[in-house]
């Protein structure tokens, strides 16, 4: 969309960050606004809803100052658009696309619009293959798939960008397909910023990534368009370009806490617990961005973390997620507690598409009674933990105590990591080892034959059954 500018001086109204404009005709949703008071500097906008008794224009700047009845308002008549390309590589920016490095803009390959649609379903290829994060409690138990969205739940105070930093240091399409990792920061802290810049400059995954920083100094309502910027480039990079793109997002719960002030600013009728009723509708057109389209190169995979408020997996936040997304991966306070790194509890993580990207035939039956023996023993561990805290360890009866034991070395060497980076083959090889520490009797998920071929395989030196 392209058209001719038009003045407007002063708005109608006005409710924090947001004007109110009527009679504005051929206006257009995203459309790029300057706002002007007399004695300040310049200001941008967007418009966020083109109606056509009235236009909402939300301002990305700071509103100290202005003063919306003796501003001039300036529909430029283009639409929101951000430069995007293989350029963008190993650079920083802001929130709308401005860089934060301190290098030029860049030319890009192309302009492309952020108000980008969700794919359309008849177009999407069927999940065949994974992405790689170096996570063992990941890629063994919740295997992530291209195309895939996968959120991380997490708690206040819980490392979630921690384990966004060691996502985006370690994830690769396994095979030595192109990759790239596009992370988008929405209402981080300064000090989070840099840590982060700091840790992929030094580990080398800045050559390959994009950064998008929005921090919490920034406008609030910036927060709306980051995450867009952010598909933009991921969409370029999948679908033009050819790469396997993983885009991550951290914190999902700060762009809807500020849909909740855009909404309340707008005197809309809140839904549950004060968030606007089309909180769902809006995540999904983020959300549904992800996935293959036939034809097209590359992938577009998305891991959105978000940090439930009081710990509370029903709350309107992650119980909307789960129903967009294919499944969760959560962090357990707990296990931070003992020092687990990172903190992910396996029983109520799910990868809803996890058979789709371990293999097909014998290769995906044997890691699936992998991962399902690992399951059941883990949580026949965790019971016991619970009875042991009744009538203590030595009331327990010996499979239980076996269990325990199980359980303990489960989080203590396959789940935490610390910073180390685990190839899928360590991750099966380090399951293995816990699995064949049990006696056969009470390993129920292994078949025979799968068990007879792990036994009669040849194990590198110093390994035994």
């Amino acid at each position: 969309m392209s058209g001719l500018p038009r003045t407007f001086h002063g708005a109608s109204g006005a409710s924090g960050p947001l004007l109110f404009l009527r009679n504005t005709h051929r206006t257009a949703l995203g459309e790029w606004v300057t706002v002007q008071t007399p004695g300040e500097s310049p200001r941008r906008g967007q418009v966020i809803d083109a109606g056509d008794a009235v236009t909402v224009v939300q301002v990305l700047e700071e509103t100290i100052g202005l003063a919306p009845a003796t501003s001039d308002i300036t529909l430029s008549g283009e639409v929101a658009q951000v430069t995007v390309g293989r350029e963008l590589l190993g650079r920083a920016f802001n929130g709308v696309g401005a860089p934060r490095d301190g290098l030029p803009p860049p030319v890009g390959e192309a302009l492309r619009p952020i108000w980008g649609a969700p794919m359309n379903p008849a177009r999407r290829l069927k999940p065949e293959d994974f992405i790689e994060t170096g996570i063992s409690a990941i890629d063994g138990m919740n295997t992530l798939v291209r195309g895939q969205k996968l959120p991380v739940f997490s708690g206040p105070g819980l490392p979630a960008l921690e384990l966004a930093a060691q996502i985006v240091e370690g994830a690769r399409a396994p095979h030595g397909e192109p990759f790239a990792a596009i992370f988008c920061a929405i209402g981080i802290t300064a000090r989070e910023t840099r840590t982060f810049l700091d840790r992929l400059e030094r580990s080398g995954a800045m050559e390959r990534s994009v950064l998008f920083l929005n921090e919490t100094r920034d406008p609030s309502v910036e927060r709306i368009l980051a995450p867009r910027v952010a598909l933009a480039e991921a969409e370029f990079l999948a679908f033009e370009a050819g790469l396997h793109v993983l885009v991550v997002m951290a914190d999902l719960s700060n762009y809807c806490e500020t849909l909740r002030e855009i909404a309340t600013a707008r005197e809309e009728i809140p839904g549950r617990r004060g968030y606007p009723g089309y909180m769902y509708t809006d995540l999904a057109t983020l959300l549904e961005r992800a996935g293959m389209l036939q034809g097209r190169p590359g992938s577009v995979t998305q891991i959105p973390i978000l940090t439930m408020p009081d710990d509370d997996i029903t709350h309107p936040i992650p119980d909307l997620t789960g129903y967009i997304t294919e499944g969760q991966i959560v962090l357990s306070r707990e296990l931070h507690r003992k020092g687990v790194t990172p903190p992910i509890d396996v029983l109520p993580s799910l990868s809803r598409l996890m058979n789709a990207g371990i293999g097909q035939g014998r290769t995906v039956r044997e890691h699936r009674e992998w991962a399902d023996q690992l399951y059941a023993s883990y949580t026949q561990g965790r019971e016991a933990r619970l009875m042991a805290a009744i009538v203590g360890e030595s009331g327990l009866g010996e499979a239980d105590r076996r269990a325990l034991t199980f359980a303990d070395r489960f989080e203590r060497e396959f789940v935490n990591q610390g910073g180390t980076r685990r190839t899928i083959e360590e991750t099966v090889a380090r399951g293995w080892q816990l699995i064949e520490s049990m006696p056969r009797d009470d390993l129920l998920r292994i078949r025979d034959a799968t068990w007879d071929a792990r036994q009669a395989a040849p194990r590198p030196a110093g390994v035994t059954p």
